[in-house]
């Protein structure tokens, strides 16, 4: 135990990230990181207790996995706190997914339980490869110098003594010293991002650098400090790019445009506003359009006006207006609909789903970013199987739609072509046929 816990309690002391008389509460799963966590934080002489969530996903899986827990608390005498967790009913009920749910549960729970029962810190088992991950994460979703910074070793009440440690020498330690743990059945399965990272990208990466691992963590380490820099450069500017007037804010189309980075400058003004990355990207192609073009995040509105980009908190009227923009190779989307979107070479075994909440696309006639947008007067499609268009209007008549339901309904769309109508119809235009070669999957995730 001597080397990992000698590196261990030197992270430690050059992170500052606790004092040796602070309480530590540890969050453990069960995994082989939260326990190699706790076996040694103690053996370091730390005050601990320890924290588990039960998530209530794989039945008696879950429920063994906190058995396990309690019981290498009990015998080394601990305090033992655990919850447990309707996890897919929170998802649902807050439109998340399973994964972020549970992290929205857990992090919340170990902040009250800290704050509770008198702790200094929360010590989490992140380690490298989870900055790793992370970092490969963020990068496929889009996201600026923050997103690419790697995992803090602490914030706030948060403190993750393990990120000096990669997962193999996690794992070779606990074979050594004996160390009991528990397998998330879960962890296996592709179907997740970060597994899918972990379990295929990762190892081919590692095929052409046997350290990518450590180098990916120095990378975010640098990318941290330049952050930095920037957040710094950013506080001093940012009072001549976001002009407050009253509820408005204005950003100088002038200023901006004369930003030698105004891609980075616009993107740290508006990710707190909550714009997407890909919204971003599209306000930055508008800077130099005629003005009256608008953008839309789940908060606010931004019009493209002749002088300043001018943004307002959303009211119930500027509803019809919004758009949210798909970018090719997005995953999901959690607003305004939950959407998982997959994409996949066509072979003979496919079938087509009958749900009307999926559809399937000829990726080859799509053009990006798709919009998803509200119905406007005037829309019409081909709904599929049909050879006429159809004006929306006659199609909602048809299909005996009350207002209500009318105002609720959203539209993929590229361009001004309707794609799909979510719940309903595909455009005929984009169904797959004998020459697909490639398809896009949207389900609707009600």
């Amino acid at each position: 135990m001597d080397d990992l816990l000698r590196r261990l309690r030197r992270y430690i002391d050059e992170e500052g990230l606790c004092r040796p008389s602070d309480r530590i509460l540890l969050t453990v799963s069960g995994g082989v990181d939260s326990m190699v966590m706790a076996h040694l934080m103690t053996a370091a002489g730390y005050d601990c207790g320890v924290a588990h969530c039960n998530f209530s996903l794989r039945g008696q899986e879950s429920d063994d996995d906190e058995t396990f827990v309690r019981a290498w608390a009990a015998g080394r005498d601990l305090p033992f706190y655990f919850v447990r967790f309707d996890t897919e009913a929170y998802a649902a009920e807050h439109g998340l997914s399973i994964q972020m749910a549970a992290r929205d549960l857990r992090y919340a729970w170990f902040r009250e339980t800290a704050v509770a029962e008198g702790y200094d810190r929360i010590a989490l088992a992140h380690n490298r490869n989870d900055v790793a991950e992370t970092f490969l994460i963020n990068l496929t979703r889009g996201t600026g110098l923050r997103g690419l910074s790697g995992i803090p070793p602490r914030h706030g009440l948060l403190m993750r003594p393990l990120l000096f440690a990669r997962r193999d020498e996690i794992e070779a330690f606990a074979r050594r010293e004996g160390i009991a743990w528990r397998d998330d059945s879960s962890n296996r399965s592709v179907k997740y991002t970060r597994n899918k990272i972990r379990h295929v990208i990762l190892p081919a990466f590692e095929e052409l650098n046997p350290s990518f691992v450590d180098t990916l963590a120095a990378t975010a380490a640098r990318l941290a400090a330049s952050g930095a820099v920037f957040d710094k450069y950013m506080e001093e500017v940012r009072p001549q790019f976001l002009l407050r007037q009253d509820k408005r804010m204005l950003i100088p189309l002038e200023k901006l445009r004369e930003a030698q980075a105004r891609a980075a400058i616009l993107f740290e003004l508006l990710s707190p506003l909550d714009f997407s990355p890909a919204t971003t990207g599209e306000i930055l192609k508008a800077l130099d359009s005629p003005p009256g073009k608008q953008f839309f995040s789940p908060t606010h509105r931004l019009i493209k006006d002749r002088d300043f980009l001018i943004i307002t908190p959303l009211g119930e009227k500027d509803e019809k207006e919004r758009r949210y923009y798909i970018e090719e190779g997005m995953t999901g989307v959690g607003e305004p609909l939950r959407l998982r979107i997959t994409s996949f070479a066509r072979d003979d075994t496919f079938v087509i789903p009958r749900s009307p909440d999926i559809a399937v696309i000829d990726y080859d006639r799509l053009s990006w970013p798709l919009v998803l947008r509200r119905w406007q007067p005037g829309d019409y499609f081909r709904p599929l199987g049909m050879q006429g268009m159809k004006k929306l209007s006659d199609f909602f008549i048809d299909r005996k739609l009350s207002l209500d339901e009318k105002e609720e309904l959203w539209l993929v769309t590229e361009g001004d072509r309707i794609v799909w109508i979510p719940g309903m119809r595909l455009d005929d235009r984009y169904k797959i046929t004998d020459d697909t070669k490639k398809i896009l999957k949207i389900e609707w995730l009600r």
